[in-house]
């Protein structure tokens, strides 16, 4: 089981995890002349590991799945609206989902995309012992999918009301029949439908992609004969912001997110850049039988010691804004405030005086500093809070593929600093109820009984019908001190010689190459 960290950190990118928006800012050439061909080169953070799409919900492999793979539906970033994808026609009637694919879909090795082969996408994500983390996530867990591909029609039935259910599915990649029959061989290649084809796979390095001609199924029509689009896409592995940031400004790379303090020269070079809000500071607990925090006193004590709007200050250099909601990502499908109201008041001598009685041992402490300095300045303030309520705390700063070992793997964390980005609230119940790991994402063994009461309400109720209930789920969480969202901020996708989209991840179909 994977987690999809921040989207400038990662994007459960959820995303994601999924979906998320922003737009286009800064000075710079947007208006150069567009050039057909050449290379783009963008920079991921973190190795994607195994390249199969329904294997992980890492940013690292929804970014890279952009390029080869295409989704049934696609959001619009701007208002949230869904729009065509492999799907030309849909409709949602109760618990029904139909959906007709375009015609003339075909897959990087030429055969046609037929529709039971989109069905058995979902079969093999719905079945628990393939232990995809879309299951849940994206789609919901209990559907059920046949084809008629005479009619090139999908028909999905759930097994509940699914208020978001075009919102997640907009999320699976979808995998041709060739890639179905040996899924082994996904793990370093692709086959799918999507405008690029791996061509080249160096992991720890680069991944090389290539175009795709007669490509007219992307979002809203999107076409690879769009005047400005590269022949050859490298997504470069550089963990380093800095040395991206180098690369940026000596024509290494075309694109690259850049969080920290690196920020400043890249703006004084007039790059331009692809905004997107994400939430970047959040708080878990690891509620395993035998830790420490498994106890909700230990939990609000630790919570009570920490002076959070200054850890949000740190965190993001001045520039972010306290979190509202656990969706965070643009556009947000349930807006509104679930955190401040419920949020425990900073109280060092109440935390000491339980953090005292509960004679804990040094606690572990881990985060991913990827996303910039600021991660582990605040994570050291942080560890000094800890220290003046009376609690000794060992940070230990890991990259994403450590991060996430750690909690889905070892267990050996008692304090995780791991943003989990989505934009609908539907998408995290998985990571914050049911089975915990290995046979689920709930990877901090999260049991409450008013979040879970409030899920099976909000589900019930149509879309944004249910966002009211789904905010006072979110709520139930704060207050037991089990999941601490604390910091927003506005991630920035920085552009040389080109321009591009990047809400979340990089819209493939965007990318225009630039004169200079």
């Amino acid at each position: 089981m994977k987690l999809i960290p921040t989207t400038v950190g990662l994007c459960l990118t959820a995303s994601v995890l999924a979906a998320c928006g922003g737009g286009g800012s800064g000075g710079g050439k947007d208006d150069a002349e567009i050039v057909d061909g050449g290379t783009f080169t963008m920079a991921l953070n973190a190795d994607p590991g195994n390249l199969d799409p329904h294997s992980s919900v890492s940013s690292a492999l929804f970014s890279i799945s952009q390029l080869s793979y295409d989704h049934l539906f696609n959001t619009n970033f701007d208002d949230g609206t869904i729009e065509s994808g492999l799907a030309s026609k849909w409709d949602v009637k109760g618990t029904t989902v139909t959906a007709t694919l375009a015609e003339g879909v075909t897959c990087s090795d030429g055969s046609e995309l037929k529709a039971s082969d989109v069905v058995a996408n979902f079969d093999y994500i719905a079945d628990p012992k393939n232990e995809s983390p879309l299951l849940g996530a994206f789609l919901p867990a209990g559907a059920t999918s046949k084809a008629d591909d005479a009619a090139r029609t999908v028909t999905i039935t759930l097994a509940a009301p699914a208020p978001f259910v075009l919102q997640g599915l907009s999320n699976i990649a979808i995998v041709c029949a060739d890639g179905l029959k040996d899924r082994t061989a996904l793990a370093k290649a692709s086959a799918g439908t999507g405008p690029y084809e791996l061509t080249k796979a160096e992991p720890g390095n680069q991944y090389t992609y290539s175009i795709r001609e007669g490509y007219t199924w992307g979002p809203d029509g999107a076409t690879t004969a769009t005047k400005g689009m590269p022949d050859t896409i490298v997504m470069k592995i550089v963990e380093n912001e800095s040395t991206a940031a180098n690369l940026l400004l000596s024509d290494g790379l075309n694109g690259a997110i850049v969080s920290g303090t690196d920020r400043k020269r890249l703006d004084a070079a007039k790059l331009t850049t692809y905004d997107t809000a994400t939430l970047t500071g959040e708080q878990w607990y690891n509620q395993t039988k035998g830790r420490p925090t498994v106890d909700p006193k230990v939990r609000l004590a630790l919570t009570q010691a920490l002076d959070l709007p200054e850890l949000q200050k740190v965190l993001t250099g001045g520039s972010g804004k306290p979190a509202t909601t656990f969706a965070a990502l643009d556009p947000v499908a349930c807006p509104g405030d679930s955190v401040s109201g419920a949020l425990p008041k900073q109280d060092v001598d109440a935390a000491k005086a339980v953090l005292s009685a509960a004679d804990l041992p040094d606690l572990t402490f881990v985060y991913n500093p990827a996303s910039g300095s600021g991660v582990s300045a605040a994570a050291e303030l942080a560890v000094e809070q800890w220290k003046a309520a009376g609690v000794t705390v060992k940070a230990k700063s890991q990259n994403v593929t450590a991060i996430q070992e750690t909690v889905f793997g070892t267990g050996n964390w008692d304090i995780a600093w791991l943003p989990v980005n989505v934009n609908s609230p539907d998408q995290l119940v998985p990571f914050l109820s049911g089975p915990s790991t290995p046979d689920g994402t709930n990877f901090a063994n999260i049991t409450n009984d008013d979040y879970e009461a409030g899920v099976q309400k909000a589900s019930a109720m149509n879309g944004q019908e249910g966002c009211e209930t789904w905010l006072e789920a979110e709520s139930a969480l704060v207050e037991a001190a089990d999941v601490i969202p604390f910091a927003n901020s506005i991630g920035k996708a920085y552009r040389a010689k080109a321009t591009f989209d990047y809400p979340g991840q990089m819209v493939p179909t965007s990318i225009r190459m630039l004169a200079n």
